[in-house]
């Protein structure tokens, strides 16, 4: 479990996160286990994206009845599984009546800790991203990176709250996606996902995706990135329970004073 640095005068929020479910048409009975074990150890729980398998709204009916021993709120990100076939309204409009909130450029708040989560995109990273340059069908590949970017800075300008996390599918570092092939980086996050976090006090973000991944980066502002891909986690972390858990302090209100009787 991480622990950010603790206000002198504060509360402890407990986050829950992990990504990469995969939920298929088989897959009754497989959470109920993971939800009951977030619902005690915490406040809330985030969910990075990959919901679903193959992205059928029946495989988000099973995730769904999965999500009622979910005692926490929950709020999600969709990845790109759960784009597959075409129905991400249905996905959305199911999870989300299942109690989940569903983000994609808009933000939430919990216990005094703002989330702003996007799906991101791919594109590579740093010096090695691809450049909006050549061909049309390049050029929409960049722009649909430079897009969720933008609704990540739209999201965070929002947030009001001290602490601010964001929620992603995609990775913004390259750090956390090391292990897997390089030949798939491009593919698997973009660093143009990182200059917004830059320009907010983001307390940590989160992603999924990378299976092979590490489970911790930064950015280069080193703000704490973490991988809560599954499968990783369950390969990184075999003794401990299939997500992650980070401590994230919050400023208690002083409390205002009383007027004595004359």
């Amino acid at each position: 479990m991480a622990a950010l640095d603790h206000a002198a005068n504060g509360a402890i929020v407990r986050v829950a996160a992990v990504g990469d479910l995969h939920c298929t048409r088989t897959s009754a009975g497989a959470f109920h286990q993971l939800f009951t074990q977030v619902s005690g150890a915490a406040q809330m729980l985030l969910l990075a994206g990959d919901l679903t398998d193959t992205g059928l709204p029946e495989e988000a009916r099973i995730l769904a009845r999965e999500l009622a021993a979910l005692h926490v709120p929950g709020i999600a990100v969709l990845g790109n599984h759960d784009h597959e076939s075409g129905h991400k309204t249905e996905i959305v409009d199911i999870l989300s009546g299942a109690g989940l909130t569903v983000l994609d450029g808009d933000t939430c708040e919990v216990q005094g800790v703002g989330i702003a989560g996007v799906k991101g995109f791919a594109g590579g990273f740093g010096p090695h991203a691809l450049g909006s340059w050549g061909e049309d069908v390049i050029k929409v590949f960049v722009r649909e990176a430079v897009n969720e970017a933008l609704k990540l800075e739209a999201a965070l300008a929002r947030l009001q709250t001290d602490q601010k996390l964001v929620l992603l599918h995609y990775s913004p570092v390259q750090q956390t996606v090391e292990g897997e092939p390089r030949e798939v980086f491009p593919f698997v996050g973009s660093s143009r996902l990182e200059e917004p976090i830059g320009r907010f006090p983001v307390a940590a973000v989160f992603h999924a995706h990378a299976h092979h991944g590490r489970p911790d980066g930064e950015t280069k502002d080193h703000v704490p990135v973490y991988n809560v891909s599954m499968p990783l986690l369950a390969r990184a972390f075999p003794d401990q329970a299939r997500f992650r858990l980070i401590d994230v302090p919050v400023e208690q209100p002083s409390p205002e004073p009383v007027e004595g009787r004359r």
